[in-house]
């Protein structure tokens, strides 16, 4: 790796978040500091059997964790501070500083991973937006941003060299309730050059966003007729919805009972911090299994699940398997939730199952019930023709979203050479003259996380769980005479995926003869027999018999047992 000159260039190096949604994470280095912004993890993919999640790898940072002066984090979304438990403890824990509800978050996290492990962190709490830090050669800043979480800020990094900005998540929200549009005018006034790097998601959105305004009234509109119970499912992370929603039923006397694990922790959280009303989750929320008390058109059920996963409460309310909800013809089910890529299917399914239990079913394909934490086409054009960045760097979404980034900046004049599209690892170089990307790229591939396991599971093993996935398993154990070589009575077959034995006989008959003659072949020759090349001698044989005789590759693992 290329050591940093003697004028100290600045270095930008996402590893992660840049070819894909989530793995958000960017190092800032600057002489002899370095400068982290969010820690995320990414769902696994169709192509990830038996993967919790993925990380970002940091094997750039190692030795140099002495030098990390901080960890920034933009918001409490877990592709933003998801692999924080793993990572922070692998650099040594470093300061980390964000707004009190992404700390407390993060602290949740580190003791779902290990508890008593929160105590270690070291922590900085943003209180007031116009805060500012000195890290080294960076001075950090602050200022807001509107998303679909609370607390998520805005981080400005001055240095010698040049000014960043980087939003985190944003969007422009038009026409907000209780306060002024957000204007990020202001940040044209930083010291030049100005390079900013924006959160992409919305460069493919042409849509004109529904106001937060409209979305609560068509919320309320559903739930103060509701003839039966009302049953809304959004993010256990969209507390300031959830909050509007409890002062809505506490307004018109309806109850309010949440449901969902991570829901009624967040919700712990916010109560904490002093974001809920103590006596609106005094007079409205009551227990789950209070809700029968009260006639079903005085209730109201906040739960997760949207996504369709399996453990969650929608999901088990749906296939019958609460304890206490089970939907009847009259409820209204509200999906006040976008999906996540990736989900489509799932969620396409949970509403399906939906529809057979409930007559009154809304979502956003029929009403506007939601609104997306992320910006469309036109606010990415705002938020740059405010700023007026000198360099422009797209960041946070898939490649295809940032070149679509990128062509809405030349769209509106900049110059492709100060417009620079990121893969995950590159090196973008500022010095006193320009930025580029440097031609070489820091390690960045997928650290995948399997249970306790972190990184062990890498390209070889996923390719073997991939190729079970496909085709299954085929093991054929032959127990041999050690001292005529000869196979003893008849090999037994064990198979998972590939074929069911008892309709299968035929297939198996030839494959114990066809074992028993390559066995007894390599025993014929005399002196000692290279087990090895046996083994080898089966996978190679059977596995091409079974494909000749079933078009399938299963994993063919012979076991030979000396007796």
């Amino acid at each position: 790796m290329e050591k940093i000159s003697k004028q100290q260039n600045l270095r930008i190096i996402p590893l992660g978040g840049c070819e894909e949604v989530g793995r958000n994470m960017t190092v800032f280095e600057y002489g002899n500091d370095i400068v982290i912004i969010d820690m995320g993890i990414q769902f696994p993919e169709e192509d990830m059997p038996g993967i919790d999640y993925v990380i970002p790898n940091v094997e750039y940072l190692r030795g140099k964790e002495k030098r990390i002066r901080a960890v920034l984090f933009s918001h409490g979304h877990l592709d933003h501070i998801g692999a924080a438990p793993i990572l922070l403890k692998k650099l040594d824990n470093p300061l980390i500083i964000a707004r009190p509800l992404t700390i407390e978050m993060i602290k949740r996290h580190q003791e779902d991973f290990e508890r008593g492990s929160s105590k270690k962190l070291r922590t900085m709490y943003i209180k007031n937006i116009q805060d500012k830090i000195n890290l080294g050669n960076f001075q950090v800043g602050f200022f807001p941003v509107d998303h679909s979480i609370m607390d998520a800020v805005g981080i400005i990094l001055e240095t010698p060299l040049v000014s960043i900005v980087h939003p985190g998540d944003w969007v422009i929200k038009h026409k907000p309730i209780d306060k002024e549009e957000i204007k990020y005018t202001e940040l044209s006034k930083l010291k030049r050059p100005i390079i900013l790097m924006l959160e992409s998601l919305g460069a493919i959105n042409p849509k004109t966003p529904v106001t937060e305004e409209q979305m609560l009234n068509n919320l309320y509109k559903l739930i103060s007729p509701a003839p039966g119970r009302t049953i809304i499912t959004t993010f256990s992370s969209q507390i300031l919805r959830i909050k509007q929603i409890l002062e809505y039923a506490s307004k018109i006397g309806k109850k309010v009972a949440l449901d969902g694990f991570s829901m009624k922790l967040n919700m712990g959280i916010a109560e904490k911090l002093g974001y809920l009303k103590a006596e609106t989750i005094k007079d409205t929320i009551i227990p789950t299994e209070k809700i029968t008390d009260f006639p079903d058109n005085k209730i109201i059920i906040i739960c997760t699940g949207g996504q369709g996963e399996e453990m969650s409460a929608l999901p088990r309310i749906v296939s019958g398997n609460h304890r206490f909800i089970k939907i009847r013809k009259n409820d209204t089910v509200i999906f006040s939730s976008s999906v996540i890529p990736g989900n489509e299917r799932t969620v396409q399914r949970l509403k399906d199952n939906t529809y057979r239990l409930s007559d009154y079913v809304f979502h956003t394909d029929i009403m506007d019930v939601h609104i997306s934490g992320h910006s469309n086409i036109q606010d990415v054009k705002e938020i740059i023709s405010q700023i007026k960045p000198d360099y422009f760097i797209p960041v946070y979404a898939n490649h295809f979203m940032l070149k679509e980034a990128a062509k809405i900046a030349y769209g509106l004049g900049f110059p492709k050479e100060r417009v620079l599209v990121p893969d995950n690892g590159s090196i973008i170089d500022v010095d006193t003259q320009s930025v580029k990307m440097l031609k070489e790229k820091v390690p960045s591939n997928y650290v995948m996380v399997d249970g306790l396991g972190v990184g062990d599971v890498g390209e070889i093993v996923l390719r073997d769980r991939q190729n079970l996935a496909q085709d299954g398993m085929f093991v054929i154990i032959a127990v041999v005479d050690r001292q005529t070589g000869k196979v003893k009575g008849s090999p037994d077959i064990i198979s998972r995926g590939f074929v069911y034995l008892r309709e299968s006989k035929e297939l198996l008959k030839n494959v114990r003869k066809r074992t028993i003659n390559i066995v007894d072949k390599a025993a014929s020759s005399g002196g000692a027999v290279n087990w090895v090349y046996v083994k080898n001698e089966l996978r190679d044989k059977i596995g091409k018999f079974l494909f000749l005789k079933t078009k399938r590759r299963p994993m063919v693992l012979p076991v030979v047992i000396e007796v």
